[in-house]
């Protein structure tokens, strides 16, 4: 079978342990987590865990189907690619310098839709959206004059089709 990129939202209950439980159900598979954030979902107390995977569909619907079985787990959910809509953010330190002497760095900013958020005295940070590729192509601009600092936040994504889950967690909670 084919690999290929896959996003799994997790909506659950927020409590201590649950992520080192999701995250050894890769280890045990041999699966890397290229790329995980949890953040408040669209419905009151219940967080939404976006992990991102390169595997098989088989692989995929067996690790879904394990983290449902944790308790604290609602409802999980696996995406493509082409089934989401997905951003990653990323900022990078450059020595300030380089912003009034080197004029190739104002046009990669520019050129890549990014911005500056901040200049001090030694350094000053962009700020870039887009999607993994585009970060990567703006990281490899910048390399030759020199990154101070790099970050990349983890993916966030929504699905085209409409999800159900928050149907379904209202009822749940309406019931409780």
């Amino acid at each position: 079978m084919k690999k290929q990129w896959f996003t799994i939202s997790v909506y659950s209950e927020n409590n201590v342990g649950l992520l080192n439980r999701i995250s050894g159900i890769f280890l045990k598979r041999h699966i890397n987590i290229e790329s995980l954030n949890v953040s408040k979902s669209e419905i009151d107390g219940v967080s939404k865990f976006t992990i991102v995977v390169n595997t098989t569909d088989k692989w995929v619907r067996n690790i879904v189907g394990q983290i449902e079985k944790q308790i604290e787990v609602i409802k999980a959910f696996y995406h493509t690619d082409e089934e989401t809509i997905y951003q990653e953010s990323a900022l990078f330190k450059i020595a300030s310098n380089l912003l009034f002497d080197e004029r190739r760095i104002q046009n990669i900013i520019k050129e890549n839709n990014s911005q500056i958020v901040t200049v001090a005295r030694d350094f000053f940070v962009i700020a870039k959206s887009g999607r993994r590729n585009e970060i990567d192509d703006m990281y490899e601009q910048l390399k030759p004059f020199g990154i101070m600092q790099f970050v990349r936040s983890g993916r966030i994504s929504v699905s085209k089709e409409e999800m159900q889950i928050t149907a379904l967690l209202k009822e749940f909670y309406e019931e409780v």
